[in-house]
């Protein structure tokens, strides 16, 4: 009987496969499997077409893989490691299939908690960061902890033994961290290899034509720059701006009448508008400052503080603050986990508080446990306690939020740190060294049988 000219034999590890090449085009053109099927791979390995290729790998992995390049869908039978499997996804080009696979595009109204990572750190964590691919990293006095997507911790970082202020990942297997810099040019900020743990680059600020050293205080990144709230020992208070290639200063924006740039806690990058929104906020600061930075300019194109509005209770004092970039809006929280809006269409807008509440003690806990913001696309999660918050908005005006989901998890206690990034949402525990990952279900299934 002739075979279809669509029909591929491969003979993986021993065992016959039978597909068409439409199958193995579904792995994309940078994969293996698609290379296989192109002219130039029959030409290289002069191959008649009827002869089976022979791949010398495990043809129980190779089976999953095939069916989900058949199907979209990954079911994993009893007896396949996932590390493995991933390993062997790899090889063939189709790691990022997999991941897809696992799991979907972040909806906060489905979200599901998938893992809770324990960690072997003495002390809190302070913060945590998310990265492109599901990925994370957290912070934990000197040192940094790296997740690849998988959950699977690399090598640990640390510059110099300083206290970690923030961390950003330039990319999956680049992490930036910023912390004090000290009299012996010890600390400051630095580029770190995921992979292998090795310091790339150590970033410095132009001052009178001298290349120096600085506290980096907080990191945002764009596609091309990286960007740090800097102090410095001669005057270099301000925002940096960093070529992401070359790793040089290529701006820097000193603190003026604007606010205590140096002085930033938190630093968002606006891709909508193309902005880089600066907050320095209590306790850094003992009024609240934020403001919103054309680098191309190199000047403040809208401000918001409360130094000289009137005090309404304690309600003034800002904890954390996120920009809604398409909604034109600031989110803000106060100690009391109160949620309250910023419009950025005008200057120095008063807050429109969403809630009023006032309790009557606040615990040692709650105080260092206050609310903390994320944002992914219109979605708003703010965390209080021990749970997050999930607010949509309609018509994307953030004012107008609604409520409609509230996640927790039974262990872990209070939540001291929230992050999103990759489809998923990070949620760093105080009371335990432990973080939960939550996600929304993809096509994936460990099953009994296949």
């Amino acid at each position: 009987m002739r075979m279809p000219k669509d029909v591929i034999r491969l003979n993986v590890g021993g065992k016959l496969f039978v597909t068409s090449s439409t199958t193995l085009a579904n792995a994309g053109s940078d994969s293996m499997l698609s290379a296989m099927i192109g002219d130039y791979w029959r030409t290289a390995s002069c191959a008649p077409a009827a002869e089976d290729f022979f791949i010398d790998r495990n043809p129980a992995y190779f089976s999953v893989l095939l069916d989900l390049l058949r199907t979209g869908e990954l079911h994993v039978p009893p007896g396949i490691s996932e590390r493995a499997l991933h390993r062997e996804a790899l090889f063939y080009g189709i790691l990022d299939h997999v991941r897809a696979a696992k799991w979907g595009p972040l909806d906060g109204n489905r979200l599901e908690c998938v893992n809770s990572i324990r960690g072997r750190a003495t002390g809190d964590a302070t913060a945590i960061r998310a990265a492109q691919d599901g990925g994370c990293c957290v912070a934990r006095g000197p040192m940094v902890h790296v997740y690849d997507w998988s959950m699977e911790e690399q090598t640990p970082l640390t510059l110099d033994y300083v206290n970690v202020n923030d961390a950003g990942f330039l990319n999956p297997q680049r992490v930036v961290i910023c912390t004090c810099e000290r009299g012996d040019k010890t600390g400051g900020m630095a580029l770190f290899n995921v992979k292998t743990g090795r310091l790339e680059h150590k970033y410095e600020v132009c001052h009178h034509g001298q290349q120096k050293n600085c506290t980096a205080g907080a990191v945002a990144i764009s596609d091309a720059s990286l960007f740090a709230s800097c102090r410095g020992r001669s005057n270099e208070y301000g925002i940096g701006c960093w070529d992401q290639t070359t790793g040089k200063l290529t701006d820097f924006l000193y603190e003026g009448h604007s606010g205590p740039l140096g002085d930033a806690c938190k630093l968002q990058w606006l891709p909508h508008s193309s902005m880089l929104m600066v907050a320095a906020l209590y306790p850094l600061s003992d009024d609240s400052f934020i403001s919103f930075l054309d680098m191309r300019s190199n000047s403040v194109v809208w401000s918001w503080t409360d130094a000289d509005k009137p005090i309404v209770g304690d309600e003034k004092v800002v904890m954390d603050a996120i920009a809604m970039d398409e909604c034109s809006t600031v989110c803000v929280v106060n100690q009391f986990d109160n949620l309250g809006f910023i419009d950025t269409r005008a200057s120095n807008q008063g807050v429109r508080w969403r809630d009023h509440y006032k309790p009557g003690k606040i615990s040692e806990a709650e105080e260092h446990c206050y609310s903390k913001l994320a944002v992914w696309g219109s979605q708003l999660f703010s965390s209080k306690g021990d749970s997050v918050y999930v607010f949509c908005t309609p018509d994307l005006d953030a004012a107008r939020c609604v409520q409609t989901a509230k996640l927790r998890k039974s262990e872990g206690g209070e939540i001291s740190d929230i992050s999103v990034g990759g489809e998923r949402l990070f949620v760093l525990h105080n009371e335990e060294d432990v973080f939960d990952v939550w996600e929304t279900s993809g096509f994936f299934s460990m099953t009994n049988s296949y």
